[in-house]
């Protein structure tokens, strides 16, 4: 991929499909499109999208409703982009915003909330924001510096948005004020939030039970923690289902623990 800035240091794209309807959209990067759509069933070719270009390096890719019209948003290697899902104008951008980090390193995947997206990153851009999206473009309605995330992807919940690297942060959703931020992470790490409203945060060998500001407005809470989680870094996320946690690190190790309570 051309280079993003700060030299050429380039870990490549590594996007999950996104399964919407009978569709199969994939983040290509191609000249053909960034996005191109298949039959789910037949693997033919069915839609490309205007804009290509070239992939980011973030996890998948966002469903979200603008105005009515189903849309999907990705981090392309440049910018975030927002496409139309509806038949009619299917592949067609409505809206952008530039966003590149240097190293190609556009990782987080964005997260949506209502007519909104939170991005953030790392090295040069150091900083989180919440972009208001329309069918005629992008809007910036906040920008948080010096708190952000260059691997955790950003959490939205009870209008506040989590995140986990180097700290456990919370931020208002509706202004970008810091409400709390706790504990001692480092450049890996990831954040889920449990049906119970509570946050599940895995990084630097520790999984970390914490809650969210529904309960603890004020300050971070730490309600459990389990430390010597592998033996390397965990850059993957934490996965939650059918009551166990599965984790994984640098290594190779997958683990898995099971969640007991009352």
């Amino acid at each position: 991929r051309p280079d993003a800035g700060g030299g050429q240091r380039d870990y490549g794209y590594t996007t999950a499909p996104l399964v919407y309807g009978e569709w199969l959209i994939v983040e290509v990067g191609s000249d053909q499109g960034t996005l191109m759509a298949y039959d789910k069933r037949t693997g033919v070719s069915v839609w490309a999208s205007d804009c290509t270009d070239p992939a980011g390096h973030a996890g998948g890719l966002v469903p979200m409703t603008v105005e009515g019209v189903p849309c999907v948003a990705v981090v392309t290697l440049h910018r975030l982009v927002v496409v139309r899902l509806d038949e009619d104008r299917v592949g067609e951008t409505v809206a952008t915003y530039d966003w590149q980090t240097h190293y190609a390193n556009n990782i987080t995947t964005p997260a949506a909330a209502g007519d909104s997206i939170i991005l953030s990153s790392s090295y040069n851009i150091n900083r989180t924001e919440r972009v208001r999206i329309t069918l005629t473009g992008a809007e910036k309605m906040w920008a948080l510096v010096g708190r952000c995330t260059g691997v955790c992807s950003p959490m939205v919940y009870g209008g506040h948005v989590y995140l986990a690297w180097r700290r456990v942060v919370c931020v208002d959703f509706e202004t970008g004020k810091l409400k709390w931020e706790g504990s001692s992470v480092q450049a890996d790490g990831s954040c889920l939030v449990t049906g119970d409203g509570r946050l599940i945060v895995l990084a630097s060998k520790k999984l970390r039970l914490v809650e969210t500001a529904e309960r603890s407005p004020e300050a971070y809470t730490e309600l459990s923690a389990k430390t010597g989680v592998g033996s390397n870094w965990n850059w993957p996320h934490v996965v939650v289902a059918s009551g166990r946690i599965l984790a994984k690190d640098l290594d190779g190790n997958l683990m898995c623990f099971e969640l007991r309570g009352e």
